[in-house]
């Protein structure tokens, strides 16, 4: 009766244990748990951390991340709405919100990775081959303030109406419908790589390279013009003060000519025969050189002041 009652209190211990042991688990942060028996679910999915009960051997647990994730997808080459190739890398951001649909739709992360896979690559495919290059290539915000209108037309096209950035909010709106029924929210999708494949690389840059030069030649262009506009200003200002200078220098001279005149008048008007008599002298030297030669009667005015020294 001893042994019995020792065996059964053996057993109760053992039984304590496997309890204790597969009958509790530990719900860490961040994490979310599904509770199954006999491979079905059983009850909705625990997403609060901490200590919780489950019938041990009948029922398991499947863990699942609460956590966003990362899904990154493989780099592909995929042809734009006119005809050219780019090189894309897309990632996208998730998390499972339903991890009992999740279960029964997904099971496993990775094949979560792989649906992810199906639907954004598919998605992004069908929005690049109806957009056309620049629309991938460029921003939603980007500008086209330093190029002219027939400079960016030739080298990539017309501003771009919905950009890279816009895109990529209509792959997540289409994408994100079909994930929910999955258990699966998609956050973000977003480009991380943009580049053209290597036999479009070369020719487009040598059309950046054209580019740069007509704006060159263009900005070149018009600094010469605004160069021509400025000298022209400079020199029809420098015309106008030269002639204002003028102007006011023949006023002041004919004033002063005029001021002399009226002197000289003045001072003549008081002898004129003085007058005469100093201006036939003066004219002497400029008539008669060293080697000048001169046959005059005696009538002649210009010895009139000669022929008497008291000349009347």
């Amino acid at each position: 009766m001893k042994q019995i009652a020792q065996f059964f209190l053996a057993g109760l211990v053992f039984l304590a244990i496997v309890v204790v042991y597969d009958g509790f688990f530990i719900l860490e942060e961040g994490k979310q748990v599904v509770v199954t028996q006999f491979g079905a679910p059983v009850g909705d999915p625990v997403t609060e951390a901490g200590l919780h009960f489950k019938m041990p051997f009948i029922q398991h647990v499947e863990t699942f991340e609460k956590k966003i994730q990362i899904w990154n997808g493989q780099p592909n080459q995929i042809p734009t709405n006119d005809k050219t190739f780019v090189y894309l890398e897309v990632t996208a951001r998730w998390r499972i919100t339903n991890a009992l649909k999740f279960l029964q739709a997904v099971k496993t992360e990775s094949r979560a990775q792989s649906l992810l896979s199906d639907i954004i690559d598919g998605t992004v495919r069908d929005m690049v081959n109806k957009n056309d290059l620049i629309e991938i290539i460029r921003s939603s915000d980007w500008s086209l303030a330093t190029m002219s209108d027939t400079t960016a037309s030739d080298t990539i096209g017309s501003k771009p109406k919905n950009g890279r950035d816009q895109i990529g909010r209509h792959i997540l709106e289409i994408a994100a419908k079909i994930t929910p029924q999955y258990g699966i929210e998609l956050i973000d999708v977003m480009f991380k790589r943009v580049n053209y494949i290597d036999s479009v690389r070369l020719k487009v840059y040598d059309r950046m390279i054209s580019e740069r030069k007509r704006i060159a030649a263009e900005r070149r262009s018009m600094g010469e013009g605004q160069k021509a506009e400025i000298l022209g200003t400079v020199e029809r200002k420098l015309q106008e003060i030269t002639s204002t200078a003028n102007k006011e220098a023949l006023t002041i001279k004919g004033k002063a000519d005029a001021e002399a005149t009226k002197i000289y008048g003045e001072a003549y008007s008081l002898d004129p025969n003085f007058y005469a008599f100093q201006k036939t002298l003066e004219s002497y030297p400029e008539i008669v050189g060293k080697n000048t030669s001169l046959v005059l009667s005696s009538d002649s005015d210009l010895y009139q002041y000669l022929k008497s020294v008291t000349g009347k």
